[in-house]
């Protein structure tokens, strides 16, 4: 029985999958193909790249007119700035490969007599020369995991790439080199100890013609994937639950792969195949995948200690303006799969469960940090009472809050994350905290369920220069509680103001009414 697949690349008779193929417009490629073109195809990581070149190789060589070969050459990252040992690794995978899928004996040999006769810096243009020379038809070389290599082993790579392309037609070389990784090439800031300044990998492979981005699944091929499971199976997906799917993940492959796998073979209720899947069985799984920091999640939230990452996301999370920027920070978030750009052209994360993901792991550090916190906030039917909540919270804020802030690895929304800290504990398994934010919105909003509770939360930041934020901040919860169908709700004002009191001092509650004349609780520390 085939099954949804996380790991690796896609194999359609062991897996629910798409035709890799059919994500890319093939005419293009083989049209640049057919004129000698070196390209680039880069996507975020779990999108199917892998796949799609394997995919490519197979197409090609079921043809009478290329030899493709297809070789992941990360192993060389280890060399890091040893050109000698990273060219022998890449040389060496190449040769691998070629023995192993095409039954090419003699790149060994050549390796050897290349790297005695041009050394490091031409050993990969010697074995390309000859092998192009020796054979029968046109080469297509597929190098993948390339913006992992590191300094002087990418820079010789691109560069005697660059160099066997320029020789042709005089002599021979590859008919096309298509480079793969996450990145565009337009990123690939490269440190050689030979350069004082930083190398673009534009200037290092400035003879690509073309860079391709593998885009994330559409709606159409979101549903077609999980109908084969239904097809194969007989278990159907409520509408809700995929449409559910596909505002979780927004075409993301490898979430929706992985949402799907947990809900059908993982949880208990899910592997009945007499029983659909539902809303909540895919929110279930949702929570189960960012609970247990899943590989790819982890891999995503470990680039929040980047600095080039922090200078955009830490206002995002505020709900701040991004100000001025460098565009190319802007566009590594893009190329990593973070952020992605709306058709008016503004930025956002890449989806809800990204967006979930990134605040809950920054907010790990501090909660960590928590002390024992006794639940004073359930009432004796262990339900949660919100009036209990905010006692329990403001105790623990005046006691606990300067420190903690310090523990936060955001400087600027430091109390959003010690908050969301405290609440995580309170939620602790029974029950959810959901959040909302966004570019220039001024602020981010909470949601808490626990049990037959919900409880609505924004947060607002008062900062040096600016009026009260509670004017704004009550129009604002209105709409966000509208849409939560909630007849009340707190507002949180962190008074981040310069010479104010110790927050023992400042901390307090206020009680006020919304423009829609709704009472809310209006929290100021």
């Amino acid at each position: 029985m085939r099954f949804f697949n996380t790991e690796g690349p896609v194999h359609c008779e062991e897996h629910y999958c798409l035709p890799p193929l059919s994500r890319w417009d093939l005419d293009e490629i083989l049209t640049l193909i057919a004129r000698k073109k070196y390209f680039l195809l880069h996507a975020p990581r779990q999108t199917g790249k892998t796949s799609c070149l394997l995919a490519l190789m197979e197409h090609l060589n079921r043809g009478s007119d290329y030899q493709a070969l297809y070789v992941n050459i990360e192993t060389a990252q280890t060399a890091r700035q040893d050109v000698s040992r990273g060219m022998r690794t890449i040389c060496g995978a190449i040769g691998a490969s070629a023995q192993g899928i095409l039954g090419e004996e003699r790149l060994f040999d050549w390796i050897d007599q290349g790297f005695a006769r041009r050394g490091a810096d031409g050993v990969l243009t010697d074995l390309l020369t000859r092998w192009s020379a020796a054979a029968e038809h046109p080469l297509v070389l597929l190098l993948d995991e390339v913006d992992a290599l590191i300094g002087d082993t990418l820079v010789s790579l691109l560069r005697q790439l660059r160099t066997g392309y320029t020789q042709r037609p005089g002599l021979p070389f590859p008919q096309s080199v298509v480079l793969c990784g996450v990145r565009d090439i337009r990123d690939y800031r490269i440190h050689a100890r030979s350069e004082p300044e930083p190398i673009t990998g534009g200037s290092a492979f400035n003879v690509r013609a073309k860079s391709l981005r593998l885009g994330d699944f559409s709606l159409a091929e979101a549903r077609a994937l999980l109908a084969e499971h239904s097809a194969e199976t007989g278990q159907v997906f409520t509408s809700e639950a995929l449409t559910r799917v596909w505002e979780l993940t927004q075409g993301q492959p490898w979430l929706i792969n992985a949402l799907a796998y947990q809900a059908c073979f993982e949880r208990r209720e899910g592997r009945d195949r007499s029983q659909p899947i539902t809303l909540a069985m895919i929110d279930a799984a949702k929570e189960d995948l960012i609970r247990n920091r899943v590989t790819h999640l982890d891999q995503l939230a470990d680039k929040l200690s980047e600095e080039r990452v922090r200078r955009i996301i830490e206002p995002m999370l505020a709900g701040e303006a991004l100000g001025q920027l460098p565009l190319e920070d802007l566009e590594y978030l893009i190329d990593l799969g973070l952020l992605r750009q709306q058709g008016g052209g503004g930025i956002e994360i890449a989806n809800p469960i990204y967006r979930e993901v990134l605040p809950r792991t920054l907010a790990e550090v501090p909660q960590a940090s928590l002390p024992q916190i006794a639940p004073t906030w359930l009432d004796t039917q262990g339900q949660l009472d919100p009036s209990l909540l905010l006692d329990a919270f403001l105790a623990f804020w005046r006691q606990h809050g300067e420190p903690l802030l310090g523990s936060a690895p955001y400087h600027e929304i430091a109390p959003h994350l010690v908050l969301m800290a405290y609440l995580h504990r309170v939620v602790n398994g029974g029950g959810t905290l959901e959040r909302e934010y966004a570019i220039g919105a001024g602020r981010m909003d909470l949601c808490l369920r626990y049990g037959s509770v919900t409880l609505g939360i924004e947060l607002k930041v008062w900062r040096d220069g600016r009026p009260d934020p509670i004017t704004e901040g009550l129009t604002q919860l209105d709409g966000y509680l509208n849409g939560l169908g909630l007849d009340t709700g707190w507002l949180v004002i962190f008074d981040r103001r310069a010479g104010q009191p110790p927050i023992e001092a400042r901390s307090r509650v206020e009680e006020a009414s919304s423009p829609a004349g709704r009472p809310i609780r209006v929290i100021r520390a």
